[in-house]
């Protein structure tokens, strides 16, 4: 059996694979923009990345393929109904390719995306692994909503004879590798695993249950939340190809305050990125907080247009390659830079600064006017604080207030309190006042109060 090394990015809930071809060469199965991992990992086990391949254009992340053939000179290998705008060898159903001992055959499976393919790895004749894409999850298919939405449904048709007339003929035992995991949202399977196999599926997988077509799609379609705006950009610029990133693409540039002034005068977007705990005892007015963490660049995404300039607050043992990383991973290049010497500095030109109160889930009192709940539908259905207001993060983007929020006083809350300090900034931007942010959550809440939550 092939060795298969499979790369995690936690924050969007997406796996590439290295696969080990037995010769010194290797094959990763849908990378990312930064080849840093994959080029360790090779480096690590003395291998030549041969090969790079695309299962379909990805709506939630940029590819990785032209930064691995850059450096290691391997071929790049696509569905050829891609139609990529850079050297490439195009695939279609049933061709092979020889990778010198193992075999990759080419399975069409549209669904997830139009073009979208899996791979099926043979040694010899027998297959080793299937890498699935977003065709099979664990536990559930990839939405089909992301090419349109008059696609949506004939591709989760699509989706229901890819499963059913190819993937489910393969043996039980095979391993299944898919693009997509838990946390991403092109698909939020339950739990934290990442691998499955064929018959695993067949018997646990519900969407994989439905007696026929027409209730597939009806259940899959019903299963899809929303997704952040810029998975409407992203599969255009993988097919035109990422721009090859720089030597220094890591590097934030040091501005000064008056520097930062400038930037957001002319239409910069000031993102704080330092801990909840920071944020809430003092910020630049304006700033909008995502805590630097695996789900920053999703985040990111939502709210904030692409075209503007970014402009980074962060304290000092932050890691600002991991954010670096995690903006152009979504393709967000246009990072102007951060404050030189973080709020200290911005204190110390006497500039003003704003403070958001924290309190604790069980000290929540509903005196204080309304509890506004930001977390995803989906949480939101598995319970919530009785009376609360529940609107997703992500419908706050651009300074929206929500019609049905009052005047007066608004406690926010998400599940932890990263989600909730990003609602109150958007909040506090767009006007409002007399704002606080509950440190916890739901669950918290419940704890300390012994109180049932609200279920709708």
């Amino acid at each position: 059996m092939p060795t298969i090394h499979p790369v995690v990015d936690e924050g969007l809930g997406n796996s590439a694979y290295v696969v080990e071809l037995g010769d010194g060469r290797a094959l990763v199965i849908d990378p990312a923009r930064d080849p840093t991992p994959y080029l360790e990992l090779a480096r690590w086990r003395r291998l030549q990345i041969a090969y790079a391949a695309e299962t379909h254009l990805h709506a939630d992340f940029l590819t990785g393929s032209r930064e691995l053939a850059a450096a290691d000179g391997g071929q790049i290998l696509a569905p050829r109904a891609s139609r990529l705008g850079f050297a490439h060898q195009g695939l279609e159903d049933g061709q092979e390719v020889d990778l010198g001992g193992l075999t990759l055959r080419v399975l069409a499976t549209p669904g997830h995306a139009p073009e979208h393919v899996s791979y099926l790895l043979l040694d010899g004749a027998r297959p080793a692994a299937v890498f699935s894409g977003g065709a099979l999850l664990v536990g559930t298919v990839a939405r089909t909503d992301l090419a349109g939405p008059e696609l949506t449904e004939p591709l989760a048709r699509a989706a229901y004879r890819s499963l059913h007339g190819r993937l489910l003929s393969l043996p039980d035992e095979l391993a299944v590798y898919p693009t997509h995991g838990a946390g991403s949202f092109c698909a939020a399977p339950a739990g934290d695993q990442r691998m499955t196999t064929v018959g695993a599926e067949r018997r646990h997988n519900r969407l994989l249950a439905a007696p026929d077509e027409d209730t597939f799609v009806t259940e899959l379609l019903a299963s899809f939340g929303s997704y952040p705006p810029y998975f409407l950009r992203l599969r255009e610029r993988n097919r035109v190809g990422p721009e090859l990133l720089s030597a220094d693409w890591r590097i934030l540039p040091l501005l000064s305050t008056d520097q930062v002034r400038q930037q957001l005068a002319g239409g910069g977007v000031l993102v704080d990125a330092r801990p909840v705990t920071a944020f809430a005892a003092g910020h630049i007015p304006g700033a909008l907080s995502i805590a630097l963490r695996p789900a920053f660049a999703s985040w990111l995404g939502w709210l904030v247009d692409d075209t503007r300039p970014l402009v980074f607050v962060l304290d000092e043992d932050q890691d600002r390659g991991e954010l670096a990383r995690q903006c152009r991973t979504i393709g967000y290049d246009h990072m102007v830079g951060e404050l030189a010497g973080g709020m200290a500095a911005w204190r110390a030109t006497g500039l003003t600064e704003v403070r958001l109160p924290l309190v604790e889930a069980g000290q929540l009192d509903h005196r204080h006017g309304v509890v506004l709940d930001v977390r995803q539908a989906s949480e939101v259905a598995g319970g919530h604080l009785p009376g609360a207001l529940t609107v997703e993060l992500g419908a706050l983007a651009g300074d929206r207030l929500p019609a049905q929020l009052p005047d007066g006083p608004v406690t926010v809350m998400c599940s932890h309190g990263q989600r909730a300090m990003t609602a109150a900034s958007l909040l506090e931007r767009a006007g409002r006042r007399d704002l606080q942010v509950v440190v916890g959550g739901v669950d918290d809440w419940q704890q300390a109060t012994g109180q049932a939550l609200a279920r709708s």
